[in-house]
């Protein structure tokens, strides 16, 4: 049984400001470790209900951020950036289960730690056939694309919570309670771990079902300024009214691209 772990950071317990999250500070290195450990947890629990290979897609900021030197030596990892597939790189149709680990909630989400979608910088909102979703419906889109059925994900209370409404009763573990933007009540590392390799563990016996798109799907990006939507509508085949630019396929493996390529432009101004 082949098991897919996408990480983010601003999910993990103990992580609840920008400066933890952002590379060069002190708070930043404590953050890695705290990352790393949760994904061990995730991985333990995946080889204890049947996994037999696991791959974990470092998914946060330039995604450099877990310590290989302390990741579980039955992973591998994808590291590093720009990848093709960004937050999911490495997924395909051989795999039998997704994780989602360390998940934040979508933009706009009233005291979620750090909420946004992909870019805090550029996106105000995204949807997906009128829905508004986070970075978890987008790559668990993009897992049912594949087949694959998201089965565990963790975060704060509200991503969990955002997570079971989209994907039906899912295993998923909050391990933190969010008070404002930036402070949360946290669990420590040793429960949240333990929480975590037992949600892995179950998330394999029941796995669930792939979380697909009928088509035609239609992308809608909201942006934070017009000068984004300027360059976004740059796309081949997109439709721009104002801030708002939309996209319609009936792929969503190229949807999900034409996402990425937006949000690319539009960060190419100021």
């Amino acid at each position: 049984m082949k098991v897919y772990i996408s990480c983010d950071l601003e999910g993990i317990s103990g992580v609840v400001a920008g400066p933890q999250v952002r590379a060069g500070t002190e708070e930043y290195k404590r953050a890695q470790k705290l990352m790393t450990a949760e994904v061990n947890a995730a991985i333990e629990g995946a080889l204890a209900g049947g996994a037999t290979e696991v791959v974990v897609n470092d998914s946060h900021g330039f995604m450099r951020n877990i310590l290989i030197e302390e990741l579980h030596a039955e992973a591998q990892l994808i590291s590093g950036s720009p990848k093709p597939l960004g937050m999911m790189q490495g997924l395909d149709d051989s795999f039998d289960a997704a994780f989602f680990i360390g998940y934040h909630a979508q933009a706009g989400t009233a005291y979620s730690i750090l909420d946004h979608t992909y870019s805090s910088a550029t996106a105000y909102r995204v949807a997906l056939n009128g829905r508004t979703v986070g970075e978890t419906g987008l790559n668990a889109a993009l897992a049912g694309y594949f087949g694959v059925p998201v089965a565990l994900v963790t975060g704060d209370r509200l991503l969990t919570e955002e997570a079971r409404s989209l994907l039906g009763p899912i295993e998923a573990v909050a391990v933190k309670e969010s008070c404002a933007r930036t402070a949360a009540r946290c669990l420590s590392p040793e429960v949240a771990h333990r929480l975590i390799k037992e949600a892995a563990q179950r998330a394999l016996r029941k796995r669930g079902r792939p979380f697909v798109l009928q088509p035609p799907i239609t992308l809608t990006v909201d942006f934070i300024s017009s000068a984004h939507a300027d360059m976004a509508e740059l796309i081949p085949g997109s439709h721009r009214e104002g801030r708002r630019v939309e996209y319609t396929h009936d792929d969503y493996l190229t949807v999900y691209k034409v996402l990425r390529a937006m949000l690319s432009l539009a960060a190419s101004v100021k």
